[in-house]
């Protein structure tokens, strides 16, 4: 699954922060990145709310307030939280709470594979149809549009006007 967590992480962002000027770059990396654990057979370090939380903290305590670093980077540790939101990651305790349950990993999968193939499909299908919405709604059929989001990761339409 990849459109199912970067709709609901864009969509989810807009609502919470309302902010037009929010770089939406590293939170689409972020609401994604936790997929590579299915390069290692199985829910990983990136389903663990630990390596969210180091993440933010890093971002936190290496970069100056209000600098547009810090406005930058925190999309990734938000972008993986929510992953781990619209993955129901929290059903692996072990996973989620590793290395807390132990260090080791449990055999368990991948939880959009886990769910089911119907289901699967059916959540990807609504983050594909919010990802329409979203490209429509902002424009990015323009080549200006999205070459502007691509160079500051600001949306112009939708999700900007929840605010």
């Amino acid at each position: 699954m990849f459109f199912w967590f970067i709709g609901t992480a864009i969509v989810t962002v807009g609502f919470v922060f309302r902010d037009p000027n929010f770089d939406n770059r590293l939170l689409i990396v972020g609401s994604v990145l936790p997929g590579v654990d299915v390069m290692f057979g199985g829910s990983r370090a990136l389903h663990s709310i630990t390596l969210s939380i180091a993440l933010l903290a890093g971002v936190m305590i290496f970069t100056a307030r209000g600098s547009g670093v810090r406005r930058t980077l925190l999309g990734l540790p938000i972008g993986m939280f929510l992953h781990l939101v619209f993955d129901a990651a929290w059903n692996d305790t072990d996973t989620f709470w590793w290395p807390f349950t132990g260090v080791a990993f449990s055999d368990d999968g991948i939880p959009i594979v886990d769910r089911g193939l119907v289901l699967s499909v059916a959540l990807e299908a609504v983050g594909l149809a919010i990802c329409v919405w979203l490209w429509r709604s902002n424009g990015l059929g323009d080549r200006a549009r999205r070459r502007r989001f691509l160079d500051d990761g600001r949306l112009t339409g939708v999700p900007a006007r929840f605010g």
